[in-house]
């Protein structure tokens, strides 16, 4: 059983980068297709939970929660919660190729999320930067897939037909970890990670922030930079509710 805090209505895993990698291959390695299933709550997940019921339930029945993004890992710190460290899901994914290198027998990967063509160049660089993970899979839903579309049966049964231990789901979120949260019972499928833009990362599509920025916090700044009209009213959004429920997890706690 892992150990687990609360802060902010969710229940945040107490693990480290390398922690984390060590649990995923070990449910990998099992023979069962559980479907378990992993989330990394940053400013924005936490700020959309407090309105979205259906991303509450899926925060809920997570298998692994991980703490993604400096300001929330450091709310943990100020509300004496503290989480060891950020594990953020595009550095969660090639932590843990690199780290299936030492395992027996080829992990099997499939790629949902991207746009169209994005998902085949993250396989092409899959296999150039590890060899040992082979990609059996790739689809890239259109932008109004979800839990209802015409389209769903049909993913399903694509990913099912090649049973991989990985499914890595980039639709963003909330979209990602409500669509895996309902589909989990009918997915053959031994861990489900919820990604985000990794799948973009890993193919070149878009660019992750230096790695100063990172460690310094800033990799959000970096992203409103790069994607402006997409991301200044949300991150604008965020850091004014944010701050609110630091404040009121503090009288609360």
């Amino acid at each position: 059983m892992l150990e687990r805090v609360k802060i902010f209505g969710i229940e945040l895993d107490r693990l480290t980068m390398d922690q984390a990698v060590i649990q995923l291959l070990d449910w990998i390695g099992k023979p069962e297709y559980y479907g378990r299933y992993v989330v990394t709550p940053n400013v924005d997940h936490v700020v959309k939970l407090q309105k979205n019921a259906a991303l509450s339930a899926a925060y809920a029945d997570a298998d692994m929660v991980v703490v993604d993004g400096k300001p929330v890992l450091l709310a943990s710190r100020l509300l004496g919660k503290s989480l060891p460290e950020t594990v953020p899901g595009s550095d969660l994914c090639p932590a843990l190729f690199e780290a299936a290198k030492y395992r027996k027998g080829r992990v099997r990967v499939f790629l949902m999320g991207a746009a169209e063509g994005v998902a085949g160049r993250a396989a092409e660089q899959i296999g150039v930067r590890w060899p040992w993970v082979e990609v059996c899979g790739v689809y890239s839903p259109p932008m109004d897939f979800s839990v209802n579309s015409p389209a769903n049966a049909m993913v399903l049964e694509k990913i099912n037909a090649v049973k991989p231990d990985i499914l890595m789901v980039g639709l963003g979120a909330p979209k990602q970890e409500i669509w895996v949260h309902a589909m989990r019972n009918q997915l053959q499928v031994k861990v489900i990670l919820c990604i985000g833009a990794t799948i973009d990362f890993i193919a070149g599509k878009k660019a992750r922030a230096p790695v100063w920025m990172r460690k310094a916090g800033l990799e959000w700044l970096h992203r409103v930079i790069s994607e402006p009209r997409r991301l200044f009213g949300r991150y604008l959004h965020d850091a004014w509710v944010f701050p609110r429920l630091v404040i009121k997890e503090w009288f609360h706690k």
